[in-house]
């Protein structure tokens, strides 16, 4: 009788994984919920199996197998109470750094707590048993199969990522017995390099991708530069990612497009900072991630490479005295050409920006707050000496004014200036009644309602008018009641004035930009359906119309008709 690979997906991502990362001695104890991981490894002859019947005794054969051969060793258990018989030899593994990857099976995790027959609650661990534990569950869709992808190369690196010590993964079964996968499938590995062997680098067009940072040092920015001058590359950014270099691509304008402009595909996208904030449209066939801290971060689903090293260090190494970049003058063509194109926009917050963005002072700072104003102040540039912020972290609405006047407090000689929308505003409204300094300038856009919700390609859209009352929240803090925000104002000694029309608008923006001996907030007063529109024209100058496109949307519309059917 032929034996093949069970066709439950995340067993064969555990046992291709295995197999890519070199990993081939297994240390079995019999069960049935670990039978589609037994099954499909003891015919395959790259495998070294040993077989166990006392699970604490299988961890600490594991322990000794471990340090003689110095490679990994894996356990592979059922479910019930299989698995708590590790706890002895793992803690034995944790504090002696053996390598020890223990896979304990089990059923469906809504049976825990009913009363099902041999299933157990192992969602948490002891601390000194296992480095990290990951809950590996069967796989519905391409998403679960990615994130079981980046979770298990995540646990196997894990095996020597600092201190080497035991990892955990806790692998659901569905119990199939279709072993009918004749040859083991290729899933994506990702590997950690600390100083060195390092990869080629591929060819073709490379993105440089910032999320948040910090400012960068004169340093760092020219070992980016150098290394887009090397290797065709450009440094994908948004107005929180505070890289001011020749190769900074300021994307969300360009890349917002209904049609593609040729600038979003990328052959390789190395990505440095943190969350980024800008909803950037852009694809890459693989990604390499930089930081100091080597933890496997894969937003995209495509990582392949983490760099457990210092920015500066992973540039300069890819660097040399050649010089190869054409990408860099196709985006600044393709935006360019765009602006020109930019139509008249409705008074919104769009409009402002694209009147304000590029006369904040230098040398200042500039506080966004999230979604809407965020997105917005993306589509135009800033000064060069402009340090950009937002709260997206957490990515809340909750604490953007705090945050601000935190910063502003610190650099009481350099000038802040913050955009804020009326429901993040009136949020954190707490920290107004704080002493605020001078060098606070406040520009409120009040529309009276969550913007984000009402935007013409938002989920809520479809709800119209309905989503006013509880997704979006219209009518609160006053509903654009012009003496609200102006009598705070008044009794706290901050300066306020407001704009209602372009022209008022144009008529004080100076003063919201100057030095002043107070604080100073203009409110600014929109509607819902300006901002929208603006949004819209600024993303539809360039459109695909063709009929190919309009096929492709009505085929994902029928699919998705055909799922909720069932059918």
């Amino acid at each position: 009788m032929n034996h093949y690979y069970t066709d439950e997906i995340n067993t064969l991502v555990l046992v291709s994984l295995l197999k890519a990362h070199g990993i081939k001695k297994v240390i079995a104890s019999p069960g049935t919920t670990n039978i589609s991981f037994v099954g499909s490894i003891q015919f395959d002859p790259y495998f070294e199996i040993y077989s166990a019947v006392d699970e604490r005794a299988a961890a600490f054969m594991a322990c000794g197998l471990a340090e003689e051969a110095d490679e990994p060793v894996v356990l592979t258990c059922t479910g019930a109470t299989a698995s708590r018989n590790y706890i002895p030899g793992l803690t034995e593994a944790y504090y002696r750094h053996l390598p020890v990857l223990a896979v304990t099976s089990t059923q469906h995790g809504g049976r825990i707590g009913n009363y099902v027959a041999q299933i157990i609650d192992r969602s948490e661990q002891f601390s000194d048993m296992v480095k990290k534990s990951y809950q590996i569950s069967a796989v519905y869709c391409e998403e679960d199969k990615q994130y079981t992808v980046t979770a298990i190369n995540d646990a196997i690196l894990e095996l020597y990522h600092g201190e080497a010590g035991p990892v955990h993964i806790n692998l659901f079964t569905t119990y199939s017995n279709n072993f009918v996968i004749k040859e083991l499938p290729r899933f994506r590995v990702i590997y950690r390099v600390i100083n060195q062997d390092f990869p080629k680098i591929p060819k073709g067009n490379i993105g440089i991708f910032v999320g948040a940072h910090e400012k960068f040092t004169a340093e760092e920015t020219a070992a980016i530069d150098g290394f887009c001058k090397t290797n065709n590359a450009v440094v994908i950014c948004d107005q929180i990612s505070n890289y001011r270099g020749k190769y900074r691509f300021l994307a969300n304008f360009v890349n917002s497009q209904e049609r593609d402009l040729g600038t979003r595909y990328f052959d390789l996208i190395i990505y440095i900072g943190y969350v980024h904030g800008a909803y950037l449209n852009f694809y890459g066939k693989e990604a390499w991630r930089v930081n100091r801290d080597g933890v496997i971060r894969d937003p995209y689903r495509n990582l392949t490479y983490v760099f457990e090293m210092e920015e500066q260090d992973f540039f300069e190494h890819y660097t040399d005295e050649s010089e190869n970049n054409t990408i860099i003058k196709t985006c600044y063509d393709t935006e360019q050409k765009l602006r020109e194109k930019i139509p008249e926009l409705p008074f919104s917050n769009m409009w402002i920006a694209k009147e304000t963005a590029q006369y904040i002072p230098e040398n200042s700072v500039l506080h966004l707050s999230i979604l809407n104003t965020l997105r917005i102040w993306n589509y135009f540039e800033t000064p060069s000496s402009v340090l950009c912020y937002s709260n997206s972290g957490g990515y809340g609405i909750d604490g953007c004014v705090s945050s601000f006047i935190g910063s502003a407090i610190t650099n009481q000689d350099i000038e802040h200036f913050m955009i804020v929308g009326d429901l993040s505003f009136f949020y954190d409204l707490d920290t107004l009644f704080n002493e605020i300094p001078p060098n606070v300038h406040f520009m409120l856009i009040n529309n009276g309602v969550g913007t984000e919700f009402k935007n013409y390609n938002h989920r809520a859209a479809y709800f119209g008018a309905d989503a006013d009352k509880f997704m979006a929240a219209k009518g609160h803090n006053g509903f654009k009641n012009p003496d609200v925000v102006k009598s705070l104002c008044d009794n706290l000694k901050i300066r306020y004035f407001s704009a209602t029309s372009k022209e008022e608008f144009a008529a004080l923006k100076d003063n919201w930009l100057a030095k002043s001996n107070a604080p100073v907030l203009m409110e600014v007063f929109t509607t819902d359906k300006n901002e929208s529109d603006a949004l819209k024209l600024m993303n539809s100058i360039e459109s695909d119309t063709s009929m190919k496109s309009k096929f492709k949307r009505s085929t994902v519309g029928r699919i998705i008709k055909k799922i909720i059917r069932g059918s």
